[in-house]
């Protein structure tokens, strides 16, 4: 169903051209303005079908600037994040003593400080998948998808004698996001405080302090239901408010119309949703804004919430660059509310999250444009100036015929593999972001996905080998001094045995970085699936042990104390720090 969701979206995003340099987005006065918009700019109802939003993904990035990351206590790791001090949603969080863990269809809270680990609770979770999980203060917020519903096939109509035969899409549930508010304070018996069903797919969320922002994209059933065009709710999505799992519900429009901005151009009528929501008071939201457009990529820093998406954009006049992404920023210095704040556009296409940065007032973009053979990437530096996102420079011609694979960007420099059949790491000095350039390069076989900085000008790549005529070996690790810009150099190289791939390669969630004793815990795929040990010395990569689990997964590592907490599909492997040898299993609480 994902599949067919993402090919629908493809196609009207052909049909929507943005601004180059987008303005400031205008807001509605009514509702009736909005709805007259819509219908008149959107495809015919049926025409086009349903074109929902994109879902969220994994990007093969990770880790902010710092070597350490934000804890609740010394011997504890925190969920591996973009910048310190914003966590992101994932599958497991600590407050330092207890490990709350998504499992089984449920949450599941296990006591890391006892000798041995014991599971104290769980607490069944809305029906539906990819649940991910914010945690603050004996609060968490999970964030779900719904349950798919039902969704009919076109059904060939023909209006009448000689009329074309059309497809049509009879009227659909749309796609819906599910925040559920739960009490962990005593973990032994967690409750479901609200829910709240949301229109839309979440495109992601981010949590400073006691603030979390998600984003959700949703789809107008103004799209296929001719009867709805003519009203508001044929364009607004709608918000479910319930107490506990059972409880009265309340269903109204997610936001006022007002609260909507549009684009100069026409932008797609899907609706891109930011709701602010205090944690330290629940659900529901306490702010809600909009825009009719869609969105991909989030990215967030201390101040500021940045959502990007592609637009399909074909220049003959530029056949390197042919699609272009618009970037939208909300200012986020107030915790309790959320204001958009400016517009912009980039070359080409982002890689994921980690294409973008803030420093300093000025956000970094890494993009690809297209062009087969003429392919080259981009990095340019905005600036916002009267409601804009404005371009102070840029440096292109980064990897012509290759696309990127990985992107970091730390301080004043960033780094840039791109791939084709070698490995190309760009280091592009940033200090002057009017003007920014090459700095040097560094040309290997196969590539790096993920880059983390491990210290003292070091960095950790992790991804393929390859052959020279670039076809793929197995996964490795790579060890870089970057402490000159202007010669790049790799120290060390380790192959990853079997395995088929890093699962950080694509979820930079799924890699542990421990600065205390220079560990690395890389969660492996292939046929012997696990977690590897690497301990990073000076110039050199040492295997150190290896996490197993009865042919399971291991999706996280978590370091409480001295020991390591493997997440697996049945439940958690507690494993040694130093060696990564096995002391014990705590299996989860029945499913659903």
């Amino acid at each position: 169903m994902r599949g067919r969701f993402a090919m629908l979206a493809g196609l009207f995003a052909l049909a929507a051209t943005p601004a180059q340099a987008a303005p400031r987005l205008r807001a509605f006065d009514s509702c009736a303005g909005l709805v007259r918009y819509a219908a008149a700019h959107a495809p015919p109802a049926g025409r086009i079908g349903v074109i929902p939003p994109p879902s969220a993904s994994g990007t093969p990035d990770g880790a902010p600037s710092a070597e350490t990351q934000p804890s609740a206590a010394p011997d504890v790791s925190q969920t591996n994040v973009q910048e310190a001090g914003i966590d992101e949603p994932d599958i497991v969080k600590t407050d330092g003593r207890t490990l709350f863990v998504i499992g089984r269809g449920r949450l599941q809270a296990i006591d890391a400080a006892a000798a041995p680990a014991r599971l104290l609770g769980s607490v069944a979770l809305p029906a539906g998948g990819d649940h991910q999980l914010l945690l603050h203060e004996g609060r968490a917020l999970v964030i779900s998808r719904a349950q798919d519903q039902p969704f009919p096939l076109p059904r060939p109509v023909r209006p009448g004698p000689g009329a074309p035969v059309t497809d049509v899409l009879p009227p659909y549930q749309p796609p819906q996001t599910v925040l559920t508010e739960v009490d962990v304070r005593d973990p032994a018996a967690m409750r479901v405080v609200r829910t709240m069903t949301v229109d839309g797919l979440s495109v992601g969320a981010r949590l400073h302090g006691a603030t979390a922002r998600v984003v959700v994209s949703s789809s107008p059933r103004g799209y296929v239901d001719p009867v709805a065009r003519a009203r508001a709710a044929g364009w607004m999505p709608r918000a479910t408010l319930r107490r506990g799992t059972a409880g009265a519900a309340r269903t109204r429009r997610l936001l006022p119309c007002r609260a909507v901005r549009r684009p100069r151009a026409f932008a797609g009528a899907g609706m891109l949703s930011v709701l602010t929501i205090d944690l330290e008071r629940g659900l529901p939201a306490v702010d809600a804004d909009a825009l009719m457009t869609d969105g991909d990529t989030v990215y967030a820093s201390a101040g500021s919430l940045y959502v990007a998406t592609r637009r399909y954009a074909p220049s003959p006049a530029d056949a390197t660059v042919g699609a272009t992404t618009s970037i939208h920023r909300f200012d986020t210095s107030d915790p309790r509310s959320t204001t958009y704040a400016a517009s912009g556009s980039v070359p080409g296409a982002l890689l994921g999250q980690f294409s973008l940065s803030e420093d300093g007032g000025v956000l970094r973009a890494a993009s690809t444009g297209d062009g087969g053979d003429a392919q080259q990437s981009f990095v340019t530096t905005l600036a916002q100036r009267d409601g804009r996102l404005t371009q102070l420079g840029q440096v292109g011609g980064i990897g012509r015929g290759e696309r990127i694979h990985a992107v970091r960007f730390i301080g004043p420099v960033g780094y840039v593999v791109t791939f084709r059949q070698t490995d190309p790491l760009f280091t592009i000095d940033l200090s002057d972001p009017a003007a920014p350039r090459v700095a040097g390069e560094l040309e290997l076989l196969g590539y790096s996905a993920y880059l983390h900085p491990v210290g003292d000008g070091r960095l950790l790549g992790v991804g393929r080998d390859a052959t020279a005529g670039g076809r793929l070996k197995g996964a490795q690790a790579s060890l870089f001094d970057v402490s000159d810009p202007a010669q790049p150099r790799r120290l060390a190289q380790h192959a990853l045995g079997s395995a088929d791939s890093a699962q950080a390669e694509y979820d930079h969630h799924a890699f542990l970085w421990w600065p205390a004793t220079r560990l690395a815990v890389l969660p492996l795929t292939g046929e012997d699936p696990g977690a590897l040990g690497l301990r990073l010395g000076d110039g050199e990569i040492a295997e150190v042990g290896r996490i197993a689990h009865a042919g399971s997964p291991v999706d996280r590592v978590t370091v409480v104390g001295d020991r390591l907490f493997a997440l697996c599909g049945d439940g958690v492997v507690v494993a040694s720090l130093d060696s990564l040898a096995e002391r014990g299993f705590v299996a989860f609480g029945a499913a659903r």
